[in-house]
């Protein structure tokens, strides 16, 4: 059992690390736009800005109704960043079990 799960453990580490990078991805490039140093108006901006809303929105929004509002800072994206380092220790942990 342990030719199946290993490699399979090793995916999801990979999926919730390049979701990470999105996450990542999405909090400077929406800091980028609320300082104007790119503009939305261009379509490649656009894309990469709507993809990395549309990929994260649903955890994050459900993250913030948890949490305190405090004006202009979003904690929600420090809380899933954790989140995900929790999960991929799990994951590394659970696989050393396996070993």
């Amino acid at each position: 059992m342990d030719v199946v799960i290993g490699p399979v453990f090793q995916i999801l580490y990979l999926i919730l690390q390049l979701y990470l990078y999105v996450v990542i991805v999405g909090v400077i490039l929406s800091w980028l736009i609320a300082f104007n140093v790119v503009n939305t108006s261009n379509r490649f901006v656009y894309m990469i800005g709507d993809f990395c809303y549309r990929a994260t929105e649903p955890l994050l929004g459900r993250i913030r109704r948890f949490l305190p509002n405090l004006g202009g800072f979003d904690l929600s994206p420090i809380v899933l960043i954790f989140g995900i380092y929790f999960l991929q220790m799990v994951l590394v942990n659970l696989s050393r079990k396996l070993v």
